[in-house]
């Protein structure tokens, strides 16, 4: 239906004019002494969290922004690599980069493109079209991507920061920003995970969960797959889908876990307000919620257990594994198994020390460890290694004075979860965390700019009858 999605583009021009309010051009373009010009903010990633707050930025009139991300156009984010699931998990009517703009809701596309009747019989969106969608929405707000670009180093230098670029041709360059948000998803505080013990074998042997796993060699083959989550399952049925003789998923609980946490928490209150409450409560929530991990979706058992070849182990971590006559031989508390291929889907490990762009000064990022000491008892030394940030997503200082400039380095990946809940990386809470992370980046813009505001102010001497005769004429106005 593009008559419908033309038609849609025009209501959301009429949308945004008609909200556009205050007009106002309030950030004067900086340029380094070099005359290098200095870009008011720099977004690293263009998935949905950093589209989301370009656009977020972009209604606060913070029109010099560059958003860059290091993969093709159309492959930003999981949901046409990693992401395996058929459907997204939230239900169809959670709202998202829309920002509360009912022309840009998933909704309001959907129906566009295929009719009203096709939004009701719709259960779960398709990962395909979340991913056009997301594609939809860059385009008709206007959000220019430098694709196939990635940020490879951060430096402070006067007054800003120094961004290092890499383009996929291996092009080098370097950016100035105000501030730089890091919209990285799940691994940009860390790295996915495995076992040491499997890492150590061959690569034709293993892959994390978010590598890109050739699934047609798979056919006929037997895969041992690491962990009872989402992303365990998903790849599990990927395998079978893809002619795998048998898929032995591997539980270290005894029992799996068939609840989803992020399903309870997902109300205002715990989303608008868990950051706001102290330490402990907020070490409490969030070591129940990351410590139960995202819980498997009915569609994804479903989709594996309608293959005989699937096998379910419970109560067995893996402790060891090794390579014998070709085979990746595991050991668990039930003895050895023997596979042609094992995933891991075993998450992310919490260390901006793994980060190139945040290694030089990682050890100056203040964690949890070093601002909260839980109860006996409550003690997670994997949540302890999240860094704890401030009010505006941004990174703090270990040490007072050790590092100024973190104050302009805002995270909003899974690594703000400890701080904020719910944030980065989630469709579920990107209504509030998306304007809470631009309204404290935009303090942050405003706060350096206040002496020249003071000033302004002083000097503003534009009558009432002078901005009445502009505003009648097409002129520039309170401009």
């Amino acid at each position: 239906m593009a008559n419908g999605l033309e038609a849609l583009r025009r209501r959301v021009q009429t949308d945004l004019e008609r909200i556009e309010h205050p007009k106002l051009k309030w950030l004067p373009r900086r340029q380094h002494h070099d005359g290098t010009p200095i870009h008011d903010v720099l977004i690293v990633g263009a998935g949905q969290s950093g589209l989301a707050t370009a656009f977020a930025l972009k209604r606060d009139q913070v029109d010099d922004v560059v958003v860059i991300d290091r993969a093709a156009y159309g492959s930003e984010g999981p949901w046409t690599t990693f992401a395996r699931m058929r459907t997204l998990r939230s239900p169809k009517d959670y709202p998202g980069p829309d920002l509360g703009v009912p022309s840009l809701t998933y909704r309001s596309w959907h129906e566009a493109r295929f009719g009203e009747d096709a939004w009701d019989a719709l259960d779960l969106i398709p990962t395909g079209l979340w991913n056009e969608y997301l594609l939809w929405v860059r385009e008709v707000v206007g959000i220019a991507v430098r694709n196939e670009t990635a940020l490879t180093g951060i430096a402070p230098e006067a007054g800003c920061l120094r961004a290092s670029l890499e383009t996929g041709d291996g092009e080098r360059s370097t950016l100035l920003a105000r501030k730089i948000v890091l919209a990285t998803g799940q691994d940009g505080t860390g790295r996915w995970w495995m076992p040491a013990c499997v890492e150590q074998l061959p690569s034709h042997l293993r892959a994390h969960a978010a590598d890109a796993i050739e699934f047609p060699q798979l056919r006929g083959k037997v895969v041992g797959v690491l962990g009872a989550g989402a992303s365990a399952f998903d790849n599990a049925a990927a395998a079978l889908d893809a002619g795998a003789d048998t898929v032995h998923l591997f539980c270290r609980r005894p029992v799996l876990q068939t609840v989803q946490p992020l399903r309870y928490v997902t109300f205002h209150g715990f989303l608008r307000h868990l950051s706001e409450l102290d330490d402990e409560w907020r070490w409490r929530f969030m070591r129940r919620v990351l410590g139960l991990r995202e819980g498997f979706p009915q569609d994804a058992y479903d989709r594996c257990t309608a293959y005989p070849g699937f096998r379910i182990r419970t109560g067995e971590p893996w402790l060891d594994a090794h390579v014998s006559e070709g085979k990746a031989v595991v050991t668990t508390p039930a003895g050895e198994d023997r596979f042609d291929f094992l995933i891991c889907g075993t998450g992310v490990d919490m260390d901006c020390g793994l980060r190139p762009e945040l290694a030089p000064f990682a050890d100056r990022i203040a964690t949890w460890a070093d601002r909260y000491t839980p109860p006996l008892g409550e003690e997670d030394e994997r949540l302890s290694r999240y860094p704890y940030l401030g009010t505006d997503y941004a990174f703090l200082e270990k040490a007072p004075g050790c590092a100024p400039f973190l104050k302009d380095i805002h995270c909003f990946g899974i690594g703000a979860w400890m701080s904020f809940g719910m944030s980065g990386a989630s469709i579920n809470a990107m209504y509030v965390a998306v304007p809470k992370l631009a309204a404290g980046v935009t303090r942050g813009l405003f706060a350096a700019e206040v002496e020249r505001h003071w000033a302004g102010l002083q000097d503003y001497d534009i009558s009432q009858g002078a901005l009445l005769e502009a505003h009648r004429g097409g002129g520039p106005g309170e401009s």
